[in-house]
């Protein structure tokens, strides 16, 4: 982060690009002199100028605070002076006003000095997101696709969500899903997976060979966790898998690994799609086999919208869960023809934060895909690494 980007963040009061963090603290500064030239010597306020470097500590930088410190001493002295000897404050408040600027002061570069510690660890979580999840082109491995995450922790902006997209000489195959607890721990696993994702998934012919290999590294990492003498040992994560076969524009195969099933949005309504019977992956060995692979229809007008718990799971202040599927069908219904991409992902953001008020108890991710009319899956590339400088709109 340069200096002049983290100029930009930490003020918050522009107008038009300029800084007019300084106008607060000097319009309490003029009211105060105009108040206490104003009225009787049984009203002498000038002693409150000591607030304006404390408000300047609170928005200002270390500098300009120092120039209201000293302002303020001078102001204070200049206005007191022209008061009659028996009305002047003296200088006990002077004294007070003096400490008062050198203390904001000292506050300020305090202030300032956390506020970059702060800057400095969101970027280091936005570049940890950027880097799991890395970022596409809105039109991928014949693919048009939209996608928003919001972290729940505001601060920390990474959790266990996740979701790519990887072509290869065997179709393309999309993989979404929500990695149990939250924090780095949570986005490790999520890399793990999201590694063997693309390795797997542009590699091998059949679906159900990349689901197991899903399966495998997610309890190789459960095990490599466990032998650190870690607490996160029986991490698990739910997760979609899917293939779009090239040979069957019409349809596409689904594992889901205990998931939220996917919605089918199109010009005939919403519909989900099977939710399949498996269990989340780290889970398999418990079920005696893998999630099972199921083919299902999605047509050519259809698109795609898969949602992480954060959505299904949100609350409004009675306790209500989100109607999801209540709320997009109306909306979808509105608007004639084939729904898209962008258009759902905001129309479940925004209504999941109305529904919850903006207070989001686990990380959310809203994913929607289509198929893109008379795009082949390799015309793109044939390797998700060549789209990384893509940006995906959020």
């Amino acid at each position: 982060m340069t200096d002049t980007e983290y100029g930009r963040r930490r003020h918050p009061l522009r107008l038009r690009g300029r800084n007019v963090a300084w106008v607060p603290p000097l319009l309490l500064l003029v009211g105060i002199v105009l108040l206490d030239l104003n009225t009787t010597e049984r009203f002498r306020i000038i002693t409150w100028i000591v607030l304006v470097p404390g408000t300047a500590a609170a928005i200002c930088g270390v500098w300009t605070t120092g120039a209201f410190a000293v302002l303020a001493v001078v102001t204070y002295v200049a206005v007191d002076s022209a008061w009659p000897g028996e009305y002047q404050a003296g200088l006990g408040d002077f004294v007070l006003v003096a400490v008062g600027g050198l203390l904001a002061v000292i506050a300020c570069a305090v202030r300032l000095r956390k506020e970059r510690q702060t800057l400095h660890i969101q970027d280091i979580a936005a570049t940890t997101r950027r880097t799991v999840l890395r970022p596409l082109p809105p039109r991928w491995a014949g693919l048009e696709h939209a996608g928003v995450y919001l972290a729940a922790d505001v601060e920390a902006r990474v959790g266990g969500d996740f979701y790519d997209i990887q072509p290869g000489p065997h179709g393309t195959r999309l993989f979404v899903g929500d990695v149990q607890g939250k924090g780095l721990g949570a986005v490790e696993t999520a890399a793990a997976l999201l590694g063997t994702f693309r390795e797997a998934g542009y590699h091998e012919e059949d679906l159900a060979t990349v689901a197991e290999r899903l399966e495998i590294r997610m309890l190789r990492h459960r095990r490599h966790t466990t032998a650190l003498g870690r607490e996160d040992g029986d991490r698990f994560a739910t997760a979609v898998l899917i293939g779009f076969p090239e040979d069957a524009p019409e349809s596409i195969e689904v594992v889901n690994f205990g998931h939220e099933p996917p919605l089918a949005v199109g010009p005939r309504g919403v519909r989900e799609l099977p939710s399949g019977d498996g269990l989340p992956l780290g889970f398999g060995d418990l079920a005696g086999g893998l999630s099972p692979v199921h083919r299902v229809p999605l047509a050519a007008d259809e698109t795609l919208l898969l949602v992480t718990d954060g959505v299904t799971e949100a609350r409004d202040r009675r306790g209500a869960f989100y109607p999801l599927v209540r709320e997009l069908a109306p909306a979808v219904a509105d608007r004639a023809g084939r729904p898209d991409p962008w258009l759902l992902v905001r129309l479940v953001r925004d209504g999941v934060l109305r529904h919850c008020g903006g207070r989001l108890v686990d990380d959310t991710t809203v994913f929607a895909v289509r198929r893109v009319r008379g795009a082949a899956a390799g015309e793109d590339g044939e390797d998700g690494e060549d789209g990384e400088e893509g940006r995906l709109r959020s």
